[in-house]
């Protein structure tokens, strides 16, 4: 990859963040963990009590980002076809005409409390993260590229609500807790919307074919063999861990490598490192990972268990 394109990514991440940073105070790590998601074109589950910024985050990643953004508020009412469109008659073409759901024409898509809406309108927008294309009567739609999804979901108030199963939560790339701010940030951020929008100051960073050559120059980034091998042995020690019932999955590996090159770009780099993939590992696990009755009886957190591991499973050296 040349130095250009490196140097050219790695600004154009510092000024997003930037720009962001603007709205969300005080939450680097998190900011700079879903841009990384972006590059490699993942999908991003933010996990967090409500009032901490997560629908703010994804409004503000998309005016900077300069991507064609869409919000959809999911409740029990909401149907798949609200999502993937539908079709109706039309009386002058005596044809079924296609009418476009919420995703068609949209590059980011805010799902806000995912696990407010039904199974059904979830598995329609969870295939769609997947396939990239939703088919209604027999006839399939390409969505744009790329399609990302932000989803958003709260345990406070769960009573009825449908939460994610294992093998849909392993659709996105990463999960993450914004967190309360501290007193610092928190007084900045009543400050700062006292008299002004928040959004106003934002600015546009880059545009939609930016972001897909950043994509692009995401998957050149060069991962060594000794870092793929040490990929695996952190999966491996998932699933032979006496605190696991499920470990990571190949999906699972895969999805490591790819935030580690994203990390590495966005650190000027075209090669990955170790520190990427410890960067990057939890948060792209933490939701891949079942743990034992016994573990979670004894208070056992999934993070606990990766962090235990990338502390007993030996990097390799020299790379």
């Amino acid at each position: 990859m040349q130095e250009e394109t490196v140097k050219a990514v790695f600004h154009a991440t510092q000024s997003i963040q930037a720009e962001v940073g603007k709205v969300i105070i005080g939450k680097d790590d998190v900011i700079s963990k879903v841009l990384m998601s972006i590059l490699a074109g993942g999908h991003v589950l933010l996990d967090d009590v409500p009032g901490v910024g997560k629908t703010s985050l994804a409004v503000a990643l998309g005016k900077s980002l300069g991507l064609a953004y869409n919000r959809i508020q999911c409740t029990p009412d909401v149907l798949p076809s609200d999502i993937v469109g539908f079709s109706v008659f039309n009386k002058e073409k005596d044809a079924f005409t296609y009418m476009p759901g919420i995703i068609n024409n949209t590059n980011l898509l805010l799902a806000d409390e995912i696990n407010r809406t039904s199974s059904r309108t979830q598995a329609a927008l969870l295939e769609a993260m997947e396939e990239h294309q939703v088919t209604v009567d027999g006839i399939t739609h390409a969505l744009p590229d790329p399609f990302i999804v932000i989803a958003t979901e709260n345990q406070v108030g769960a009573a009825g609500t449908q939460m994610l199963p294992h093998a849909q939560m392993d659709r996105f790339l990463v999960r993450l807790t914004i967190g309360y701010p501290d007193k610092e940030s928190e007084i900045r951020i009543i400050n700062g919307r006292q008299t002004a929008d928040p959004y106003a100051g934002i600015r546009k960073i880059v545009d939609l074919a930016s972001v897909k050559a950043m994509q692009k120059a995401t998957l050149l980034v060069t991962i060594k063999d000794p870092l793929v091998g040490y990929i695996t042995d952190l999966a491996e020690a998932s699933r032979s861990s006496q605190s696991t019932e499920l470990g990571i999955s190949p999906r699972g590996s895969i999805a490591v490598s790819h935030m580690a090159k994203a990390s590495a770009l966005m650190h000027g780099r075209d090669y990955v490192n170790e520190e990427d993939i410890r960067d990057v590992f939890c948060d792209v696990c933490s939701h891949r990972i079942i743990l034992t009755q016994k573990a979670r009886a004894a208070g056992t957190k999934n993070r606990d268990v990766l962090e235990q591991i990338l502390d007993g499973v030996k990097p390799p050296y020299n790379v």
